[in-house]
């Protein structure tokens, strides 16, 4: 239902599927383990990038039925270079729900980057999708997350103490969201 075009572009940056070419940018990023503090995943090696690589571009490029994901590659327009990705999960089942979620190479932290790259998101969840409600779910000890999704307007909506045993320890997560209404009203 939903294929984007060649690039969605914002203030600083593009938006875009992923090709082969992004490897080694890829690598660069998710082989880090502060940036997989707090995800699921651990840091990983240049064949696991390849394996997530080669699967975001066979399975996560368009979104065509509940319970698909789009992975876009976040490119700053200035130099060209890939820093990060965004993720638009639509969920299944007849709620009309949706998911987002980012992340980015280290260096590009606290300049805006993660909030300018998530906003078409949600207007890609709310108008193409028609989804009724957008979540953004994030490890309660991960307040720059937080503060993301609050610039998008989004809020708080739950705090689940010590739901998930990740990584060998128990962890707190924290949901926001954001109503299709709500968005209609002030739209970021």
């Amino acid at each position: 239902m939903f294929a984007p075009p060649d690039k969605i572009e914002t203030d600083r940056l593009w938006l875009r599927v992923f090709t082969p070419a992004d490897l080694d940018e890829l690598y660069d990023i998710r082989s880090r383990p502060e940036v997989n503090r707090y995800l699921y995943s651990e840091a990983m090696s240049r064949a696991e990038v390849q394996a997530k690589l080669d699967e975001r571009i066979a399975k996560m490029s368009r979104l065509d039925q509940p319970g698909d994901s789009l992975m876009l590659a976040v490119v700053r327009k200035d130099t060209g270079a890939m820093i990060g990705d965004v993720v638009l999960n639509w969920l299944p089942g007849e709620h009309r729900q949706a998911e987002i979620g980012y992340v980015l190479h280290p260096d590009h932290y606290g300049h805006g980057f993660a909030t300018e790259a998530a906003r078409p998101l949600l207007r890609i969840a709310f108008e193409e999708l028609k989804a009724h409600r957008v979540i953004g779910r994030l490890d309660g000890r991960n307040a720059a997350s937080g503060r993301v999704l609050a610039k998008l307007g989004m809020r708080q909506e739950a705090h689940f103490r010590q739901n998930e045993f990740v990584k060998g320890e128990w962890t707190d997560e924290i949901v926001y969201a954001l109503l299709a209404s709500e968005w209609r009203a002030h739209p970021s």
